[in-house]
Parts: structure tokens; C-alpha cells; sequence
């Protein structure tokens, strides 16, 4: 089947406050439905093959938190360990929750995972600017590799000058452990956007390529409206462990 898309009544760019006080008492929503099919623009060779890789100490404390975060955040625990611990927990929010609820639970995962007074503070001495776009690229590839892979700052052009503010991911170790599109949209991109822009001030528009399992984060740009975003009218892998069909949600 092909993707559809369905149009209601909406906001577009709700905010983190607003997904608190909606989720649980959806009104209008936007809809784009990405119905899972067979296809072969990806090969199952790409979909099977997985990075190894060598969590160190600190990367086993960030997998361990932000699952635990993740865990809470859906009230379901389960008793595995590293980064498949992670990768059940959002496989469980994934089922047992519908799509704007999964990005309701990733958003209190992340408020759980991170202090709110060190977010308040960053926000306040790093207001967006060249400076705080390239910080932010440096820093997602130095302290987010456990969750992303192995990524690399890129250049990009903003108000005519050339600025090192996009982190390329080679191959994004969460969609690589769950062949999932429903999963990296709904339990990654769209919660991530949200929280980094409201947190931050800072908006961020991740691409992700599905063939190739790359993404892009670039800092500074706003991710294109939800009518607009190829990324929410791509089909499933035929090899996605999750098995559903998917879609994603944004409230009014």
C-alpha cells in the first residue's frame, strides 16, 4: 500500500507545554500515516548488517539512563541489559502505545533524563548563534555516539556563511538495532526536535536517509512542516521488527 496522508485541523509546531496538557486528551489531529510494505530501496543485506560495538563505561551509564528514563516514562520495566535494554523499551512503547503517545513518552523520558536546571542554564549563556550551532554539532558527536553511532560534523551555508553546524550520523545505530521507520519517527526525530527547540531555543531539523540508515541534524534549521516532511511518508522496511503499520501525529 502506498503512503497516505489525512488533514485535520492542526498546529503544526505544538510546543513541549502543549504536548503535556494534549496528549492524553487528543483534539483535532494532523495524520500522516506511513503504512508499512514490502520495498526494495533498501536491501535486506544494509537492514541485516550491524555495527559492533564497544560501549565503554560511560556509554553503558547513558544507555542505562536513558532506558530507565524511557522505562519510567511508559511504566513497564524489563530486565535486559546496555543498549538492548533501550531497544526493548522503545520497542514496548511502540506497541503498546498509539503514535501520539510514543512521542508524549520519549518527551518525559527526556525531561526525566536530563536536569532541568542544567538545561535552564545552557539556554541562558548559549542563546542561538554560530557559536551555539557549532557547539551543539560538537557536542552531539562527541557525547551521543552510544546512541547515534559514529557521526561527523558537516558544514552548511546560514545567512550567507559557512558555519560547522550538522552532524552527520554514518548510520544511525537506534534504526540499525530496530529496522524500524515508525519507531525512529515517532520515538526520535519528532520528540527530539520538539525537546531540543524548547529546552534549547535552539530548533534542529534531523533528516534521516532510509536507505542508507544516515541522518543529518542541523542545528539552526527548522524542520519543515509536518505536510511537507518526506521523512513522515516513508514506508516501512519489509525487514521492520516492529511488524505494524505506522503513523504519525501532531496535536492541535
Amino acid at each position: 500500500m502506498d503512503s497516505k496522508m489525512i488533514a485535520h485541523n492542526m498546529s503544526l509546531t505544538p510546543t513541549l507545554a502543549q504536548w503535556k496538557k494534549l496528549r492524553l486528551k487528543p483534539k483535532h489531529t494532523f495524520v500522516v500515516g506511513v503504512l508499512a510494505r514490502p520495498t526494495d530501496d533498501i536491501s535486506e543485506e544494509t537492514l541485516r548488517k550491524t555495527n559492533v560495538y564497544k560501549d565503554n563505561w560511560f556509554d553503558k551509564l547513558a544507555i542505562n539512563h536513558l532506558s530507565k528514563s524511557v522505562q519510567a516514562a511508559t511504566g513497564i520495566s524489563n530486565n535486559k541489559s546496555g543498549f538492548d535494554s533501550l531497544v526493548e523499551a522503545a520497542t514496548v512503547a511502540s506497541q503498546k502505545f498509539n503514535t501520539t503517545q510514543q512521542q508524549g513518552i520519549i518527551l518525559d523520558a527526556l525531561d526525566r533524563a536530563f536536569p532541568k536546571p542544567i538545561l535552564s542554564v545552557i539556554r541562558r549563556v548559549m542563546p542561538p548563534s554560530k557559536l551555539a550551532r557549532e557547539y551543539f554539532a560538537v557536542f552531539t558527536t562527541i557525547f551521543f555516539a552510544w546512541l547515534l553511532g559514529p557521526s561527523e560534523v558537516r558544514e552548511s551555508e546560514i545567512n550567507g556563511r559557512r558555519e560547522k553546524n550538522i552532524v552527520h550520523i554514518k548510520k544511525c545505530r537506534f534504526l540499525e538495532e530496530t529496522n524500524c521507520v515508525g519507531m525512529c519517527i515517532n520515538l526520535c526525530k519528532m520528540p527530539s526536535q520538539l525537546f531540543i527547540k524548547d529546552s534549547f531555543g535552539m530548533p534542529v531539523n534531523m533528516v534521516p536517509n532510509f536507505d542508507d540508515m544516515s541522518c543529518e541534524m542541523i542545528f539552526g534549521q527548522e524542520p519543515p512542516a509536518s505536510t511537507d516532511d518526506p521523512a513522515l511518508k516513508q514506508p516501512c522496511y519489509k525487514l521492520c521488527k516492529a511488524k505494524k503499520n505506522h503513523a504519525t501525529q501532531c496535536l492541535s
